[in-house]
């Protein structure tokens, strides 16, 4: 136990700044003062119930990492009121750029756990988990959307690649998400959808082949055995393995042999320049196993295009992009007869890609989920 005294608890409205702090948060008040945002009132009890499940000495939780920052007062939380509306999403955006302010002072064994009203009924299934998936993957456009940084320039874009991480505020970041419908894989069930942030910092000195990164890893999928009764999920793999990808390691399918759709992600136009260009476009995301399209920002401007340069493609998914004019169209999309200047042409595809999930992801809110 350290001998620094705790953390003031914040105001009394109910909002709590993000502050350091050397010891397990189990008392309301401990709680209170590791919150980030705004603490609804079935907040405390939320995140009292998942250290209770991380401290639990009888059935140790796999994800060491995680366990390590509630044992040392590393987490951090934080509250969103419902996965299924995203009008109730927008503290999150300041929750997590206060979150990435602060997390380097709290030492390596940090994490921002993100936790949203507990589902009133039960939500099972996999229609249930692939409408989750879709919630989170919607989740993460909206933080990429919303993110006053440029997209760190080390990053791929796509994330195909191996060496691709979610970013925020110039950060990478690690990110799993546990929901209500994961009843099989118990390390990634959670009483109500749950994101956890972990900044790709906190690896840092746990590399593959390191003694301690070897030794962590192994002691991690022991614990998953013990813990879910069943192998590792093959998804599991290594930061910049040729043949991992991270994004299939943040939502884990709930059985062992499942699966889940392609990543979904697409970065938005201009991520690595100056923010405020907020229109995605497809980014190394290949259709029915064709070469994907090059970004329009890195499209070869062609010659004597002058105010008539791009015109707007479209493919099956309804997934838009900006093509050059003097271009050969690419294989899987098709034109939809508007041409102009790249302004009017990005203008387009704003008033008209309004969803910016692949149209096989799309359903009514709700549907499908028990």
């Amino acid at each position: 136990m350290s001998s620094n005294p705790p953390p003031d608890p914040g105001p009394a409205s109910g909002k709590a700044a993000p502050q350091a702090r050397r010891a397990a948060p189990t008392s309301d008040l401990a709680l209170t003062a590791c919150t980030v945002g705004d603490i609804p009132p079935w907040g405390i009890a939320a995140a009292r119930d998942l250290v209770g499940t991380l401290l639990d000495g009888g059935r140790p939780f796999p994800c060491t990492f995680a366990v390590a920052a509630a044992k040392k007062g590393g987490l951090r939380f934080g509250f969103v009121e419902s996965p299924h509306d995203e009008r109730t999403w927008e503290p999150l955006v300041g929750i997590l750029r206060s979150y990435l302010d602060v997390y380097q002072r709290l030492g390596r064994d940090t994490s921002l756990v993100v936790l949203f009203r507990p589902e009133d009924g039960e939500r099972r299934g996999p229609d249930a988990l692939d409408h989750f998936f879709d919630r989170f993957w919607a989740l993460l456009r909206f933080l990429h959307e919303r993110d006053d940084q440029p997209w760190p320039g080390r990053v791929p874009l796509d994330p195909e690649d191996p060496w691709w991480e979610f970013s925020f505020g110039g950060t990478e970041i690690f990110v799993v998400c546990n929901t209500p419908a994961h009843v099989t894989r118990h390390s990634r069930h959670s009483p109500g959808f749950m994101v956890t942030f972990q900044p790709r910092w906190v690896f840092e000195g746990l590399e593959p082949g390191t003694p301690r990164g070897d030794r962590s890893r192994e002691v991690i999928r022991q614990r998953i055995r013990r813990f879910d009764g069943m192998e590792p999920a093959p998804q599991l793999g290594n930061f910049g393995d040729p043949a991992n990808r991270e994004w299939s390691q943040y939502f884990l399918p709930d059985t062992p042999g499942g699966s889940t759709p392609r990543c979904p992600f697409l970065a938005r136009a201009g991520a690595r320049g100056a923010p405020g260009e907020a229109v995605a476009v497809p980014r190394g995301h290949a259709q029915d196993g064709d070469e994907a399209m090059a970004p329009h920002e890195d499209a070869p401007e062609p010659a004597g295009s002058g105010a008539d340069g791009y015109r707007v493609l479209v493919n099956g998914d309804l997934q838009y992009s900006l093509w050059p004019a003097a271009a050969g169209l690419p294989g899987r999309w098709r034109d939809t007869g508007v041409s102009g200047s790249r302004e009017a042409c990005l203008a387009h595809v704003a008033r008209v890609w309004t969803d910016m999930r692949p149209a096989r992801f799309r359903r009514p809110e709700g549907a499908g989920v028990a």
